[in-house]
């Protein structure tokens, strides 16, 4: 499914249970570490969306050996000494997390490599990673003096910084993180609020010199890294379309199998909870250093919340189906210091307000958020996907309570994240 595509209201409640995809963030990190490691590590449960693909392909053209199976990756390294100078620019497609991270270990390679993304990802900021990176004598230049894609790197020694993030990103930490691994001295990273975790427990995991206390990270390039098998847990940040569908539309149950529940990941859950959803979490249990478990999700009756503060980070890529799900609730919602928003595939807030106004919703555009007026009936219409994954399931999830056809421009950005999404869909409606 691609352009121009309608969906129609469901008649009756979701019920079954649902194994989502790999964890994005995860898969990402587990192929650069496992390309960084000496010896062979094994992915299971690998995210196959066209995003961790490109991450694949990037160190392929590294001079990495990588074979993948649908959802297992096998990776055969010498570790990061043996990398090759690329041919040709890496392409990161849409990833934002690639963007990010890969300076990091490329400022250190001793040779030269272009990167670069498609039109979306051009436009994303990328002078709050090579700002840190330039601290630590990184030679990177780029559109707008490397505010922009695409960058060219030439990798030089490094040498260890303190760095308080100015922003609430796990991105930057981590791509501070890795430039950290082989630069000379210590590399301290300060967070203000804390951030996914991935980077730190995989890095754990796969030897690395590194302390956590607080929210200050220390690293230092004491350690090579050491191949280590990776299962990755379900997406959470996927997981959650279907934890607010089972949430709004009445009669349903819907249970999400082996979902992450990393605690810088799962404010989704605490808002649900918050806004009186029916929730159990069953069968947990930590796995490669994270903890998973099945979460069951029943209709319920919603109320209004306040979404600020540190838990923004805990859930700052399931605002939108937050959003969606505030439409649901008695009395009102509101979304703040969630800037960061408007630096994702589009802008996020702006791309919320005009899908769900259409639909409907009584909804307030803020600078740094929304104000979400409910219980609000949604009717239907013609929307945009912005070109946005999670836009795009959004719009989707919210045509199973119009009154009305939804028809959206177009669905393939969908396989960024959740290339099965179409089938778990089909799966739990039963129609």
């Amino acid at each position: 499914m691609k352009k121009n595509t309608s969906f129609l209201p469901v008649k009756h409640g979701l019920h079954g249970d649902i194994y989502v995809p790999g964890d994005k963030s995860i898969s990402h990190r587990a192929v650069m570490f496992g390309s960084l490691a000496k010896g062979k590590t094994v992915i299971e449960n690998f995210l196959d969306g066209e995003d961790c693909l490109h991450t694949i392909e990037i160190f392929r053209k590294l001079g990495i050996s990588i074979e993948r199976s649908r959802s297992s990756v096998e990776i055969n390294s010498e570790g990061f000494k043996s990398f090759q100078e690329p041919l040709t620019p890496l392409y990161l497609g849409n990833s934002g997390t690639t963007a990010r991270l890969m300076p990091g270990i490329l400022v250190a390679l001793p040779c030269y490599t272009v990167i670069y993304g498609d039109p979306f990802l051009t436009v994303r900021p990328m002078d709050r990673v090579v700002t840190p990176l330039k601290q630590m004598g990184a030679q990177i230049d780029g559109r707008k003096n490397g505010n922009f894609l695409p960058l060219s790197i030439r990798g030089t020694t490094l040498t260890g910084i303190e760095y308080k993030l100015p922003v609430k990103s796990a991105q930057v930490k981590s791509a501070v993180l890795l430039a950290g691994l082989f630069a000379e001295g210590e590399t301290t990273v300060i967070e203000k609020a804390k951030t996914r975790d991935h980077t730190e427990n995989m890095l754990r995991a796969f030897g690395a010199d590194i302390r956590v206390k607080e929210n200050a990270i220390r690293v230092t390039n004491k350690n090579d890294l050491t191949a280590c098998n990776v299962t990755v847990p379900g997406d959470i940040s996927s997981a959650a379309f279907f934890m607010v569908a089972a949430a709004v539309v009445p009669n349903s149950r819907i249970t999400l199998k082996n979902v992450g529940l990393n605690k810088t990941r799962s404010g989704i859950l605490d808002v649900l909870l918050d806004m009186n959803a029916t929730i159990h979490i069953t069968n947990q249990r930590k796995i490669s250093g994270e903890l998973l478990g099945d979460v069951t999700v029943t209709y319920s009756h919603l109320k209004g919340t306040t979404i600020a503060s540190e838990l923004i980070p805990r859930l700052i890529d399931e605002i939108p189906i937050i959003a969606l799900l505030a439409t649901q609730a008695e009395g009102t919602t509101i979304i703040k210091d969630a800037e960061e928003l408007r630096v994702k595939e589009t802008d996020r807030i702006n791309a919320v307000i005009d899908v769900l106004s259409t639909l409907g919703a009584n909804i307030e555009e803020q600078k740094d958020g929304m104000i979400i007026h409910g219980k609000t009936s949604l009717t239907g219409g013609k929307i945009k996907s912005y070109s946005d994954h999670r836009i795009a399931m959004m719009g989707i999830i919210a045509s199973l309570i119009t009154e009305d056809i939804v028809t959206l421009d177009d669905t393939s950005s969908i396989a960024v994240s959740y290339p099965r999404f179409f089938e778990d869909l089909k799966s739990i409606t039963n129609e």
